[in-house]
């Protein structure tokens, strides 16, 4: 039986994360013996790991990684990691090398700084495995280049490497060791390759893996909206982190009221950037428009109760909640970036727009006064369906 470890940051409500228990949910056990390490011990998604996969941390914590308390307790645990095996001492050449180069860009960014840190402190295993994954950009990608000791070794790309702040310097040649790269859509292949030309044969794309009749079957649960609106719902369902820009749509809203529509906006997402969020709403009189409804497990009936679906991000790799929404034929627009355009087609399954309030404003005021062109396009969006097995094949061929 092959052993295969996959090592994730965190298991946090994600993408990438939702992605991987996809892919692990495929894998057959009879014939594969999975293992799980998850770098920074915690994320609210480690119920969903499919039984037959062994998880390697011997504590965890299943708080949300974007809650307040799920921060308190992750910045103890990034204390208390940052001195094992010496990892903090070993590294303050590098930390001052890349503080000094970030600082020249005119953004520090502390989570890429301490990626290595978190990797190098981690905890050790002396199992070989045929296949080490690392699933995610940074900590895990240098933790199993570093720390794990496999046949052959697989990352996998889910941004675009250059918006996300990833450096070579921050990297320290770590992609030179795996044998195959993984990016989740043609755009994060294109942007990564213009930092790493020399690896344009050894990356391909690997697409989500995304079950369309478990989203169908999820979406008929319990849940979904419990006020009594009766209008235009909007929706949007992404972190609430700087990356995600969710300013930009409070922005669009204030927009669309001043313009006589009258809608609804709800955010199904938890990050750092609740307060900043909150402030902005009070500041439009939004508080009963712009509704943010927190992380939800489950997000498939708001994708099916919802009139028009947002997707406005400044970047994105290839968006898991955009294959959701698509999947329940939910009426979209989504900004005109990477990753978005491989999914929808303007006019065709969704619509397009760029990445600026007014832009967002214009979208959705079309959507909603084109009731029966909004239809249309949630009905095409449903009919597109999702082959897995090319993903799974070229996966399995590394073993």
């Amino acid at each position: 039986m092959k052993k295969i470890l996959f090592v994730i940051n965190t298991l946090g409500c994600g993408g990438a994360e939702n992605a991987l228990i996809s892919l692990l949910n495929v894998l057959d056990d009879r014939e594969y013996e999975i293992s799980l390490y998850v770098l920074m011990n915690q994320g609210e998604l480690i119920d969903r790991i499919p039984e037959n996969v062994k998880i390697l941390n011997t504590s965890y914590s299943n708080i949300s990684v974007q809650s307040k308390a799920g921060v308190k307790v992750l910045k103890k645990y990034i204390l208390r990691t940052m001195f094992g095996h010496g990892s903090l001492i070993k590294n303050l050449g590098y930390l001052l090398k890349n503080i000094i180069a970030m600082k020249k860009k005119g953004a520090i960014k502390p989570d890429k700084l301490l990626w290595r840190i978190m990797s190098d402190g981690g905890v050790r295993y002396t199992e070989q495995y045929d296949l080490a994954v690392a699933y995610l950009e940074g900590g895990s990608t240098y933790y199993v280049a570093d720390q794990v000791k496999a046949a052959k070794k697989v990352a996998f790309i889910h941004t675009d490497y250059r918006q996300a702040g990833y450096t070579r310097k921050l990297d320290k040649g770590c992609y030179e060791c795996y044998d195959r790269l993984f990016a989740v859509s043609d755009e994060s292949r294109n942007a990564f390759l213009s930092v790493y030309p020399e690896y344009e044969k050894k990356i391909e794309v690997f697409h989500n893996i995304v079950d369309q009749k478990l989203i169908r079957k999820k979406a008929l649960e319990k849940g979904g909206f419990e006020d009594d609106y009766a209008g235009i719902r909007i929706l949007t369902v992404g972190r609430l982190t700087k990356e995600k820009a969710i300013e930009v749509s409070v922005d669009a809203m204030h927009l669309l009221k001043e313009k006589g529509y009258r809608a609804r906006w709800y955010v199904i997402g938890e990050g750092d950037q609740r307060t900043f969020l909150e402030n902005r709403i009070r500041k439009y009189g939004l508080e009963k428009d712009f509704i943010l409804l927190g992380a939800k497990d489950n997000p498939c009936p708001y994708y099916a109760q919802t009139d028009i679906y947002v997707h406005a991000s400044r970047y994105e790799g290839k968006s898991i909640a955009i294959q959701e929404a698509k999947t329940l034929g939910s009426p979209m627009l989504v900004s005109d970036c990477q990753g978005n355009r491989e999914q929808i087609t303007d006019g065709v399954n969704g619509k397009m727009c760029d990445f600026d309030a007014e832009s967002i404003c214009q979208g959705v005021a079309w959507l909603m006064d084109n009731e029966e062109e909004r239809k249309r396009l949630g009905k095409t969006a449903s009919k597109e369906l999702i082959d897995n097995e090319e993903a799974i094949k070229k996966f399995l061929e590394l073993l």
